[in-house]
């Protein structure tokens, strides 16, 4: 089926579609892509009836995979934002004392 342009309504405004079977995708998918990133939402069809959508980027999405991956694990509450944007992770605290550390080096060569 030949991709084609459609009128839908939706939520009081008319918006250009465009419509895609799914064996043309396939072979133009790059081009579909673009189109979604521009702006145009694409409808995929499977036999005349509508079975997915490209959609552009929500507003707001980072455009580095990255940085839209760790906002996604924030939004679903798996990572908490930094208390303070743009400042350092605080110092790490010592897990003992350096005092102990050479004590416990000197005691383990003394037995050599």
């Amino acid at each position: 089926m030949k991709d084609r342009l459609d009128n839908v309504a939706t939520s009081s405004y008319i918006s250009l579609m465009r419509a895609v079977g799914i064996k043309v995708l396939k072979n133009k998918l790059s081009e579909y892509v673009r189109l979604a990133a521009s702006g145009e939402t694409v409808l995929v069809t499977d036999r005349d009836r509508v079975v997915a959508e490209l959609i552009p980027p929500r507003t707001g999405r980072a455009s580095e995979l990255a940085d839209a991956l760790l906002a996604e694990a924030v939004r679903k509450g798996w990572l908490r934002p930094p208390a303070v944007p743009g400042s350092d992770p605080p110092a790490r605290l010592p897990v003992t004392s350096a005092d102990t550390i050479q004590d416990e080096l000197d005691r383990d060569r003394g037995e050599r």
